[in-house]
């Protein structure tokens, strides 16, 4: 017989107390909650460095039950700070799985609580918006965790780029094994090179941009414009990453530098979107609640696609400038800035994941997009 589980408090920056029980590793994690409304992809979410700093809830009610296995990952490690969950499986049933989710995470120092109203909890999101909170699983009093968690800093003005980053350049080569994904592309007989700039990149990124044939040179979220031309890239990649765009100074700087060299592509996802939204002189506000799922409509001129999102800041479409700048993708929900464009340069960004893994893959086409760029100007 199993020992019964360990008390989980989950507390909030509103006094909001929830009580479960502890999976995972034991101790404290404070950071953001939020929300993942995807019925799929956990461990993806998990180790997506977009997702540094935050307690993430799935709406979801069951996790564990494919396990975790090595090919899943989009880093090297996960990057929540804790998980939030109705309940856990209690075996992992399915042929790729390579461990439970439980023991991983514990290995990994993350922190669970599980046995929680996942959906209350998603409900008071909506209503009030992202907020601090603390899971616990070492027995400290609420009332302690309460006064941790108002001590934090907001999400608003972080940088947390510079913290998840490469420290040092690396080259990346290889695609997604074709066992597992059926999109892979015809390359050219030279590959385009490219020079992607690190704010949390994700591997599926680093796949998608090789299997359209780019060979890839990754930078660390401070590179300088000169060390970026030295490589002589014939396309520049802006990644996705966690925190406040406003607060990248430097991944602004760039930008200002790519945009200025003359015919250069550039391409942004997510957080790189942002910062060229701000490099052509634009602004970013927080969301309520950010936008994270597999299941938001993106589009403008009739065609719709289903997109994999993770933000909880976006670009104010009338602070862009509109001689410049064509917003050609709104989140059809929110009517929110989801693509953008330059109208005279091959530069372009999207505030969703086109590269989707585990799916949709509806928006793969942008990373066609960037190829034909490169190759129009060979």
């Amino acid at each position: 017989m199993s020992e019964p589980a360990a008390t989980a408090l989950l507390v909030l920056a509103d006094g909001t107390l929830l009580r479960g029980a502890a999976f995972g590793a034991r101790g404290t994690a404070i950071g953001e909650v939020v929300f993942n409304t995807g019925m799929t992809g956990y461990q993806e979410v998990m180790t997506d460095p977009s997702y540094s700093g935050q307690l993430v809830t799935f709406t979801y009610p069951e996790l564990g039950n494919t396990g975790v296995n090595a090919d899943d990952q989009e880093a090297d490690r996960p990057h929540v700070r804790g998980v939030i969950a109705r309940q856990l499986a209690p075996r992992a049933s399915n042929w790729r799985s390579e461990g439970d989710l439980e023991a991983w995470l514990s290995r990994h120092g993350v922190v669970g609580i599980r046995a929680v109203d996942t959906r209350a909890l998603v409900r008071h999101l909506r209503e009030g918006g992202a907020i601090n909170g603390a899971i616990s699983t070492d027995g400290t009093a609420p009332g302690a965790l309460l006064e941790q968690v108002r001590s934090a800093p907001s999400m608003q003005g972080l940088n947390l780029a510079a913290q998840v980053s490469t420290p040092e350049p690396y080259q990346w080569d290889r695609p997604c094994g074709a066992a597992f994904d059926a999109r892979l592309q015809q390359r050219p007989d030279r590959p385009y090179r490219v020079v992607a700039i690190d704010f949390g990149i994700k591997r599926a990124i680093l796949e998608r941009l090789v299997a359209h044939g780019c060979e890839v040179t990754v930078l660390p979220a401070d590179a300088t414009l000169e060390q970026v031309l030295r490589y002589q890239p014939e396309g520049v990649f802006l990644s996705n990453g966690p925190g406040d765009p406003a607060a990248v100074a430097t991944g602004i700087a760039l930008a200002k530098g790519l945009i200025a060299q003359p015919n250069l592509p550039l391409f942004g996802i997510c957080l790189g979107h942002q910062i060229l939204g701000l490099a052509l002189g634009g602004s970013a506000f927080k969301l309520g609640y950010g936008h994270r799922g597999l299941n938001h409509p993106c589009g403008s001129t009739g065609q719709v696609e289903i997109t994999s999102q993770n933000h909880g800041f976006a670009l104010d479409s009338d602070s862009l400038p509109a001689e410049r700048v064509r917003v050609t993708h709104h989140n059809l929900n929110d009517q929110t800035v989801a693509a953008l464009e330059m109208r005279s340069q091959p530069v372009f960004g999207v505030q969703y994941h086109p590269e989707a893994s585990p799916g949709p893959h509806d928006a793969d086409h942008h990373f066609a997009r960037f190829a034909s760029l490169m190759a129009e100007r060979r």
